[in-house]
């Protein structure tokens, strides 16, 4: 049986964090589809297919092995995704509290339509306070994002 796991963002842009949680879900799923996701409530700095390309870029250079699949999905609820892929589990990297609020909700809900769980990893440490809107105000502003992002997202930014 092929366990599939989905992890879905905005990745508006990727950061290290994204590509930690992408790493080890990578290490814990027979295969992983990364989905870029359309969020309502945001205010997108990069349009959907260049965050696809960017997320395939940074994992094929940061050497993440396993079976994966990039994709982007605004046709529905994602817990649709999951069915049409046969995926029962959503990985969710959480920060902190606040991230724990926003997302047990919407873990619940999937859960009850779909049958689809939600596992919370905690990031690595160093990548604890690195968030897309973080890194897209410091670049924004002037500021050196190259600690937060993979080398594709930093040229990109950089030349902006």
């Amino acid at each position: 049986m092929n366990r599939i796991a989905v992890v879905p963002g905005s990745f508006d842009p990727v950061t290290l964090g994204h590509l930690d949680v992408i790493e080890r879900a990578a290490g814990l799923w027979d295969e992983v589809h990364v989905v870029v996701v359309h969020n309502p409530d945001k205010s997108a700095l990069l349009p959907i297919a260049q965050r696809v390309s960017l997320l395939e870029r940074s994992i094929e250079e940061a050497g993440i092995v396993g079976t994966i699949v990039v994709a982007s999905w605004s046709m529905g609820l994602l817990v649709d995704y999951c069915t049409d892929v046969g995926a029962h589990v959503l990985v969710k990297g959480i920060r902190s509290q606040v991230d724990v609020a926003y997302e047990t909700p919407m873990a619940i809900v999937n859960r009850h339509l779909a049958d689809v769980e939600t596992v919370f990893l905690l990031p690595n440490p160093a990548n604890a306070h690195v968030s897309s809107s973080l890194v897209r105000q410091v670049s924004a502003l002037g500021g050196d994002v190259s600690p937060y992002v993979p080398p594709a997202v930093f040229e990109l930014l950089s030349s902006r």
